[in-house]
């Protein structure tokens, strides 16, 4: 119970940080929200041009956002993992396409360079993926019994005293338990 409780937690924490990174900068000041999210897929690469909120970098975060929410709901560790690789994709598909365009990456303490987006981003998907690792995930249900195959062949059952009676003599006999009146006869 503890184990889905933190990654309940870590999960919450990691998709929140993917779905704000888009409201952060990115690279030179420019926010993620600002970049199309067609541009990662097309021949030209990232432009200057500015993007819809629901064209933007948002779209795959909100939606790994959103398999988050109903891979904790349903306690599904794969749900939960593939929102942190969806989250940590689009983030380096930016990375690269951004390198292509630009040159090359940089960090500066000036503001140029990758921002905290990108740092959002990539700690929301390290995070989720985290979260996954360390769900229980879903306890199942004990299914039917294996089919009665007679792969192991079932052991004979034993009768009481079954033992006791083939390590007699043969010359033993029986005497008739006592009867109600103590003289062998019923009745």
């Amino acid at each position: 119970m503890v184990r889905n409780v933190l990654g309940t937690v870590l999960a919450l924490i990691g998709a929140t940080a993917a779905v704000w990174s888009p409201f952060r900068a990115w690279y030179d000041g420019r926010l993620g929200r600002h970049f199309r999210l067609a541009e990662l897929f097309s021949g030209g690469g990232i432009t200057a041009a500015h993007a819809e909120l629901f064209a933007s970098l948002f779209l795959p975060f909100a939606f790994a956002a959103l398999v988050t929410l109903a891979g904790l709901l349903l306690r599904s560790r794969l749900a939960v993992a593939f929102a942190g690789v969806v989250v940590l994709g689009f983030a380096v598909l930016w990375m690269v396409r951004q390198g292509q365009a630009a040159g090359s990456l940089s960090v500066a303490g000036d503001g140029s360079g990758l921002g905290l987006g990108v740092l959002g981003a990539l700690g929301g998907g390290v995070l989720l993926l985290l979260a996954a690792a360390l769900m229980a995930g879903r306890v199942r249900a004990a299914g039917p019994p294996p089919p009665d195959d007679e792969t192991y062949p079932r052991p004979k059952p034993r009768r009481f005293g079954a033992r006791r009676l083939r390590n007699r003599s043969p010359h033993h006999t029986e005497e008739p338990p006592p009867g109600p009146y103590g003289d062998g006869r019923s009745g």
